[in-house]
């Protein structure tokens, strides 16, 4: 296997229930390894930061659900930035894979979309 690489993305929730948050979330997750070829045993662990309005669920459950249960996870608040999009997850997926930097595939969904469009730092 080659390095280990980073891949990124980020999504907004439809509102702060359990529901919508696991629902994008997992949406996200499935987008980036489908994007990127992702197989599971080649997950490190993964980085997963919500906007402080989305309290109602931790995002990392998603992972959970769809069978990540051997995969270090971790959440955080996003910074409270001015302006920022609200209701925002964001995730960093570190893995093991033989791509090239140029050739891993980000996600930015939803509202999310913006982040990409607006030449806002990817965080």
């Amino acid at each position: 296997m080659g390095r280990m690489r980073g891949i990124r993305g980020a999504t907004t929730a439809d509102e702060n229930t359990s529901e919508a948050i696991i629902e994008a979330t997992t949406e996200l997750l499935k987008s980036l390894v489908e994007a990127n070829d992702v197989q599971l045993d080649d997950i490190v662990a993964v980085q997963f930061t919500s906007t402080a309005d989305l309290d109602a669920e931790f995002p990392a459950l998603s992972a959970r659900k769809i069978g990540w249960t051997d995969v270090a996870l971790l959440g955080s608040v996003e910074v409270d930035v001015v302006g920022a999009t609200k209701k925002c997850i964001r995730v960093l997926l570190l893995v093991n894979t033989d791509k090239s930097p140029q050739d891993i595939q980000f996600r930015y969904l939803k509202g999310a979309a913006n982040l990409r469009s607006r030449g806002m730092p990817e965080v």
